[in-house]
């Protein structure tokens, strides 16, 4: 197994641990799984979802959260 997986995240390559989850990976991003929506290779993840979807090497995603403000 590879010590790290190799991933596109909004168009930058970035690296994480096998056995991620995507929820793990938003949330090393410093961000709020319940506050984001998720383009896993081209198909939008429910947030539902998002702890059980394993990151795989080459996944591409596109993360998008939500921003509060007036």
């Amino acid at each position: 197994m590879a010590a790290e997986l190799t991933l596109t995240v909004n168009g930058e390559p970035r690296r994480t641990a096998p056995g991620s989850s995507i929820a793990d990976l938003v949330t090393n991003l410093g961000l709020d799984p319940k506050k984001v929506a998720v383009e896993h290779n081209g198909e939008i993840a429910p947030r539902s979802t998002l702890a059980d979807v394993q990151l795989g090497d080459g996944d591409v995603l596109e993360i998008v959260h939500f921003v509060g403000g007036g």
